[in-house]
């Protein structure tokens, strides 16, 4: 258990190994902290808010976010375990190289700026958000490549990676609700003065940016996915119709077929000198019959057009 002063003594950081049951075990020791948050350790909650405001002045909330999570492994995250108050931040170890805005060192100097604990975690928070930013950045990079490839090279490979981003951004979603919670929290237990505190005006901006910004690309996706939607409903309404066409030219090839393969004794088309013949010109009238009514009802337009010009 490691343990740091800032602002000149006014409140600690103190971290804690939650995989080590002598750290667990010595929680106990610590003043003010709360005997549900050290049960809540030994559940592995992952995502978890609570709060004491029964005393005035002895204030608590605790719990446990995600602040690392792969979108493709769901196994593969990373929590952080936390109990905070006036004068106490309580942490579980992290795992500084997740933060790609800040270094330990850049974080730790930011602290001795807090005036308190509450503003302590608050920029905590706000480097947790500033490091989803980054993330986001590169999900913007990769949803813009996409949206060019919906039009220039559509096919079922893009409709499988505008679900996988649609993925992406609901994890984005998962990963900020909590720390939006958080944020109401903190307000709602410490307070409205609070949010009068400079980093947690900061912090609280940078939130409602994420939320902006993920909301956003979330709507482009459904829109996305509205778009594939209908261009596959088109495309399979065009083959449905090339098919139907195509099957209506041949009908008379099939019928006239049909009939003159039965080879019946009592048919005397088949003893015909000119049978055959006359049985091609029966065929192709009927063909070209079938296909002028098509034309006429415009039913063959799309159909016979070329589709080298499409833009989907």
């Amino acid at each position: 258990m490691d343990k740091q002063s800032f602002y000149k003594g006014e409140w600690e950081w103190t971290f804690v190994d939650v995989s080590s049951d002598q750290d667990v075990a010595s929680l106990h020791n610590l003043p003010k902290v709360k005997k549900k948050w050290i049960e809540s350790l030994k559940e592995e909650q992952n995502s978890s808010l609570e709060m004491d405001t029964s005393e005035e002045g002895e204030e608590f909330i605790w719990g446990s976010i995600v602040y690392y999570q792969d979108a493709e492994d769901q196994s593969e995250q990373t929590v952080l375990h936390y109990s905070l108050s006036q004068e106490t931040l309580i942490t579980s170890k992290i795992d500084f190289s997740l933060f790609r805005a800040t270094s330990e060192e850049q974080l730790m100097k930011n602290m001795d700026t807090a005036e308190n604990a509450i503003e302590g975690f608050m920029i905590l928070l706000g480097e947790i958000v500033a490091s989803f930013l980054q993330g986001i950045d590169e999900f913007e990079n990769q949803l813009q490549d996409l949206l060019w490839r919906v039009k220039s090279k559509n096919n079922e490979n893009v409709l499988d990676e505008i679900m996988d981003r649609r993925h992406e951004s609901l994890v984005w979603i998962n990963l900020l609700i909590p720390i939006a919670e958080i944020r109401s929290a903190v307000q709602e237990a410490f307070d409205g003065e609070v949010s009068s505190g400079r980093h947690f005006r900061r912090t609280h901006r940078r939130i409602t940016r994420c939320q902006e910004i993920i909301d956003k690309y979330d709507a482009q996706l459904r829109e996305m996915v509205d778009l594939e939607t209908v261009i596959s409903s088109h495309r399979g309404n065009e083959i449905v119709k090339t098919l139907t066409v195509i099957t209506v030219l041949f009908a008379p090839v099939t019928a006239w077929g049909a009939i003159w393969a039965m080879r019946f004794e009592t048919m005397p088309e088949i003893k015909w000198k000119f049978g055959y013949p006359i049985a091609l010109i029966v065929i192709a009238l009927s063909t070209v019959g079938i296909y002028y009514y098509l034309k006429k009802k415009r039913w063959t337009d799309s159909v016979l057009k070329n589709p080298e010009n499409r833009k989907f």
